[in-house]
């Protein structure tokens, strides 16, 4: 029983996979056991470090630093206490210094270099470790300065194309309005995604900053953080994190003591994959239904209530204070070509080690899976990934020394998207994949245009009859050519950006599509 009457804290995240993995219990368990000792302890809940094999990891104050231990089960908690865990102490569990690991040590952090850190409500904290510097050095910038600072940076949008963000923060400063708005895409639906979500629950303040210097570049006052239902612990930490920020004159009326004033709500989608294309968001933001604008007009012009507005996903507005506080040159000297600064890169499906690895472009995918990732998690060899969201393309092992750069995956027909990546070992049914693709635009399709509504439809029909083997060689030809109808016809990336898992499929794994007949099973 210690005697010990110094508080001692201890950090364990409230990160939604955390969660999941039980570390509301963990926390309930060293309460319990703290008490038993009558050993004083401080619990802070944090977001997630991002090694999320280890969740939940908990982490011990001590004078050589922060000291992990994980993944921590409630049964294991007794132990750790026994083994001095308090202290540092030596344990099966315990990894050491959490930014020493293998798979933190290599990260170049700048968006998530606060993520599991600090208390994510906490305003103290996020100014404590470097939070709003960023806006400070805005503020004296000006409008003309800040959107010239983010050209500087060469930051471009971390999802779907990657269209250069300083041009459409232009855009939208140049129009000429009564209102104007600032638009948050936190619907991320990707499959393999988790950023979004990492940051909304581990570090708020930071979107928040970075929503209200974009506000003060284009001439906006009022910001909108599209989430979906299904992240209700985000919600949460936004919401709050909203409330301290008025509390402490950063949101409101003359910011920080300016001349200038913003405020930002956070609206909550139904969870429509549809939703996650900038204009059936705005559709639903005004209480409407999901449905795609066709454009022109742009949203720069003609955006949420008619407004000129921008759209930026999380991962696009979080890069901003960092930015505007080390310099655009600074941001820019991470990357390669065109792609610069760093891409928080998620690493999901069947890997030994998912997590969220941040880095500056260029690293190859083949390092990401099997060296940072440590392959499969079944063991068995890797056959593909999917990058880039469920219509992402199959990228096969001998295309694994591609650099995670926009240009070089496009130059393959593939998509970095969102920086989502879905590992498959050599079990994986590559037809009942890219059927799985078609079947998936064919449920979240808007209904707005033909190609996209009716192809995707077609296209389910098209593989089933390839596979019972029914004129295969003319259905194949059918199949690539509604590809190509619904590539370039589509209204937006849904419909548009389907036929890359299913070409991908068809390219790189023809024998797959073979002429025994079978009947093929949904993919699960």
């Amino acid at each position: 029983m210690s005697t010990n009457s110094v508080t001692v804290r201890i950090y364990v995240p409230k990160d939604a996979c955390a969660i999941a993995c039980g570390a509301d219990e963990v926390v309930e368990a060293i309460q319990a056991a703290a008490l038993a000792r009558k050993q004083p302890v401080e619990i802070i809940r944090t977001g997630s470090r991002g090694m999320l094999w280890l969740e939940p990891l908990v982490e011990v104050a001590t004078p050589e630093g922060r000291i992990a231990y994980g993944p921590v089960e409630e049964g294991d908690v007794a132990g750790l206490f026994d083994t001095g865990f308090l202290a540092g102490g030596a344990h099966a569990l315990r990894i050491g210094r959490p930014e020493e690991h293998p798979f933190m040590a290599k990260q170049t952090r700048l968006t998530f270099a606060r993520c599991g850190i600090v208390d994510p409500t906490s305003y103290t904290d996020y100014v404590a470790h470097g939070g709003y510097k960023g806006l400070e050095r805005a503020l004296a910038l000006g409008p003309v300065g800040i959107i010239e600072e983010v050209k500087k940076s060469g930051l471009r949008g971390r999802g779907g194309a990657g269209f250069p963000t300083a041009i459409k923060w232009k855009t939208v400063a140049d129009a000429r309005d009564d209102r104007k708005y600032i638009v948050c895409n936190a619907d991320e639906g990707d499959s393999g995604t988790f950023a979004d979500r990492m940051i909304m629950e581990g570090d708020p303040f930071e979107l928040i900053e970075g929503m209200t210097i974009a506000g003060i570049a284009v001439g906006a006052t009022k910001g909108y953080v599209y989430t979906r239902s299904e992240y209700p612990h985000a919600i949460a930490a936004m919401e709050k994190a909203i409330e301290v920020a008025r509390q402490h004159g950063m949101l409101g009326i003359n910011i920080a003591g300016s001349t200038h004033s913003f405020d930002m709500e956070v609206r909550m989608g139904a969870g429509a994959y549809v939703c996650g294309e900038e204009t059936a968001l705005l559709d639903s933001l005004e209480g409407g239904r999901g449905t795609v604008r066709a454009k022109p007009p742009l949203p720069a012009h003609k955006g949420l209530f008619q407004k000129p507005t921008v759209i930026n996903n999380v991962l696009s507005l979080t890069a901003v204070p960092h930015i505007l506080a080390d310099g655009g040159e600074f941001y820019a000297n991470f990357g390669m070509g065109r792609s610069r600064g760093t891409m928080p890169i998620q690493i999901a499906g069947n890997v030994k080690h998912g997590g969220l690895f941040e880095t500056a472009f260029g690293i190859t995918l083949g390092e990401l899976i099997n060296d940072i990732g440590g392959g499969t998690a079944s063991g068995r060899p890797v056959k593909a990934a999917q990058v880039g969201g469920p219509l992402g393309a199959y990228v096969p092992t001998w295309q694994f020394d591609l650099p995670f750069d926009y240009e070089a995956f496009a130059a393959k027909d593939a998509l970095i998207g969102h920086g989502g990546i879905v590992v498959f070992d050599e079990s994986a049914d590559m037809v009942k994949m890219a059927r799985f693709a078609m079947e998936f635009c064919s449920v979240e399709s808007c209904g707005k245009c033909t190609p996209c509504r009716i192809g995707s439809t077609r296209g389910v029909e098209v593989i089933d009859r390839i596979v019972a083997g029914e004129r295969r060689e003319k259905n194949l030809e059918v199949l690539k050519d509604l590809c190509q109808t619904m590539k370039l016809g589509s209204l937006c990336a849904l419909g548009g950006f389907t036929p890359y898992p299913v070409l991908s499929a068809l390219t790189h794994f023809p024998e797959e599509f073979g002429d025994t007949p079978r009947r093929l099973e949904a993919a699960e």
